[in-house]
């Protein structure tokens, strides 16, 4: 099997090309802006490819959308800071190829996803506040990240919630008291932070707090690695890491 890097330069690119060759795969090679990788544009590396695993920037996730769905390429897919729009052209790409779309790779965050999704249904919402607070390095973009962003979807579905009804992220000033049902969310950045996510759900007579703490971005890098092994064949569709997992309703 032959495993293209999108962004195999970068510091993630580096390790998804380590724990390609320690699966036992191809590495097909990679793109990157001075062509060290092997390639420039993603076409290239599809037509040598497999799968594409794709960890690079939200402004490309449009355009590897595209290419990659023309190309019939299965694409695992864990850029974060993603829009409106661009989920709308990864769920369009998955109507013709099979696409593994995850806020985390690691399996440890995706059985805390899983537990948030269950708690929240048995939590009554108007009882107990959901919040949570995610750190990362002072390099990271976007905010709050994809992990916290999963982690208050699983929250709003629990719920029978939309997130983006429901979400209060970055509060400043003069606020007014907290919306019932509200899940809220709070970014800190700073240091060589891997990632730090917790979920808290406080009520008035007790709080409740789900953690996970990633210190090698290894463990994100493997499980994107099993997402291509498992993603080849499938047929063209949305797929998350619970799926990957087993772990799918």
């Amino acid at each position: 099997m032959r495993i293209g890097i999108a962004g195999i330069t970068g510091r993630m690119g580096r390790l998804l090309a380590e724990e390609v060759t320690a699966a036992g795969a191809e590495l097909a090679g990679g793109t990157s802006r001075d062509g060290s990788g092997g390639f420039t544009d993603v076409a290239a590396l599809a037509g040598v490819s497999d799968v594409v695993i794709d960890f690079t920037n939200a402004a490309l996730a449009q355009g590897h959308a595209k290419v990659l769905a023309d190309l019939g390429k299965p694409w695992v897919l864990g850029t974060s800071g993603l829009s409106d729009a661009d989920e709308a052209a990864v769920a369009a790409a998955a109507k013709r190829i099979p696409v593994v779309y995850a806020a985390n790779f690691a399996s440890g965050v995706n059985l805390v996803l899983a537990l948030a999704e269950r708690m929240a249904a048995a939590l009554p919402a108007a009882e107990y506040d959901a919040e949570i607070v995610e750190m990362h390095h002072r390099q990271k973009v976007d905010a709050p990240s994809g992990t916290a962003i999963g982690m208050g979807r699983a929250v709003a579905k629990g719920r029978g919630q939309v997130l983006a009804d429901v979400m209060e992220s970055g509060r400043h000033g003069h606020t007014g008291v907290r919306k019932p049902g509200a899940i809220g969310f709070a970014a800190l950045r700073g240091g060589q932070v891997v990632g730090e996510h917790s979920l808290i759900f406080a009520a008035g007579a007790e709080h409740i707090v789900l953690t996970h703490r990633a210190f090698d971005r290894r463990a994100f890098a493997s499980g994107a690695v099993r997402a291509a092994l498992w993603v080849q064949g499938r047929p063209a569709g949305l797929y998350s890491m619970m799926d990957v997992l087993g772990m799918s309703a």
